[in-house]
């Protein structure tokens, strides 16, 4: 049961996601955050194009559990993070404002 309802919470982030990244006022404006390497195998970088922001946070999921990650405040525009606790998969992350407000998702492959 605690199995079923893990996936479905995972399941439940990806769809919320997805759903973000189709969203069409969302498809036209540009990317806050890149990313690389994508697939990764021991750090993901997460470059920040405006960094002049200071209400921003970085959130990463498990895509496929929906268990947090990473909860981190940014304050630089360059942050590098290491994949010692991350298993091979799937992994969400949110670009959050400080009132909540997710202002991008994107995803990433954890391959090791």
């Amino acid at each position: 049961m605690r199995k079923q309802l893990l996936i479905s919470i995972g399941l439940l982030v990806l769809s919320i996601s997805l759903k973000a990244q189709q969203n069409p006022a969302v498809a036209n404006t540009e990317k806050l955050v890149k990313l690389y390497p994508n697939p990764a195998v021991s750090y993901v970088v997460f470059e920040l194009k405006n960094a002049g922001r200071k209400d921003l946070s970085l959130q990463v999921y498990n895509g496929i559990l929906g268990k947090k990650m990473i909860d981190t405040k940014l304050s630089l525009e360059r942050v590098t993070v290491p994949l010692n606790e991350f298993t091979r998969g799937i992994y969400v992350y949110h670009l959050v404002e400080s009132t909540g407000k997710i202002i991008e998702s994107g995803k990433f492959q954890v391959t090791k």
